[in-house]
């Protein structure tokens, strides 16, 4: 394996591990700021706040190495917008409510149709990219798994916080084709920071009007928002990193690793139950599903 391939791999599955652990995370947030599940306006502030603080400092960093960091033209501005609406804005307006109520290791197995929609529609968006029966079949297969996850005796049934996650994940396919147009001829630096600062203030204008109250720092919560900070930042800044010389529907197929580390950080740090026959069927499902769906047949 090239040393490039080696690299790439691990910067990936090191995002995998941020993006994985924020979803306990977040649901600790909410214990330790008082919020209730039950409070859309103050989950909405809980997000805003974050987003903002995220997006200033990632700018705050561009600017002081802007000899360093080529700034984004103007003609990209709309993407970059447009990004942050899909990937801030509505992404995690439906994650942090769909978290309100379900456990975030079943959030981030949904969060996966996200990368079987896309691996099985990139031809659509990038002459790169190849139609092939594979990716057909990868998606009917992946999406069982979806089904296997809300598997019970009396049915299969999806909540209001499951078909909210599913939302999230269809802005994520959005967001991460809008970006990686955007990455080819921007810094990711600025486009992280713009993106998370911009969808940041809409949410928050969005959690004022509703009448979200600003959040109650304390020791414990304070120390949980400034992790929450730094994996988001991290973790946005070495995708879109990584993004900008690898085939999108190739990066997809190591984001079936997500939701095994918020299974583990789910089981470490809030005793979720992760050994689940549904969840075991589902992972294994979804994870087939999209290396399927990126083979390429002969």
């Amino acid at each position: 394996m090239k040393n490039n391939s080696i690299k790439t791999i691990s910067l990936s599955l090191l995002v995998m591990a941020l993006w994985g652990s924020l979803f306990p995370f977040i649901k600790i947030g909410y214990n330790s700021f008082n919020i209730s599940a039950s409070s859309i306006p103050d989950i909405l502030m809980f997000a805003s706040v974050r987003f903002i603080v995220s997006g200033l400092i990632v700018c705050a960093i561009c600017l002081i190495k802007r000899e360093k960091i080529a700034t984004p033209k103007l003609k990209n501005a709309g993407n970059i917008f447009i990004m942050g609406l899909f990937s801030i804005v509505l992404h995690y307006t439906f994650t942090y409510i769909g978290l309100s109520t379900t456990d975030s290791s079943k959030t981030a197995l949904i969060k996966q149709l996200g990368a079987l929609l896309y691996v099985c529609s990139s031809f659509l968006f990038f002459k790169s990219e190849k139609f092939n029966l594979l990716k057909i079949v990868g998606a009917m297969i992946g999406f069982c798994g979806i089904i296997a996850i809300n598997y019970s005796p009396d049915g299969i049934t999806f909540s209001s916080g499951d078909i909210l996650i599913i939302l999230a994940s269809i802005c994520t396919v959005v967001a991460s084709i809008i970006s990686k147009k955007s990455v080819e001829h921007n810094s990711p630096y600025w486009i992280t920071g713009i993106s998370q600062l911009s969808g940041g203030m809409i949410l928050f204008v969005a959690a004022l009007s509703l009448g979200g109250e600003m959040l109650n720092f304390t020791l414990k919560s304070t120390a949980v928002f400034a992790y929450i900070c730094t994996a988001s930042i991290s973790g946005y800044t070495l995708w879109y990193y990584v993004l900008k010389s690898n085939s999108l529907s190739k990066m997809f197929i190591i984001k079936f690793a997500e939701p095994l580390f918020a299974c583990v950080f789910g089981a470490i740090l809030l005793s979720e139950n992760i050994f689940k026959i549904q969840y075991l069927v589902a992972f294994v499902l979804i994870s087939l599903g999209i290396i399927l769906g990126n083979k390429t047949e002969k």
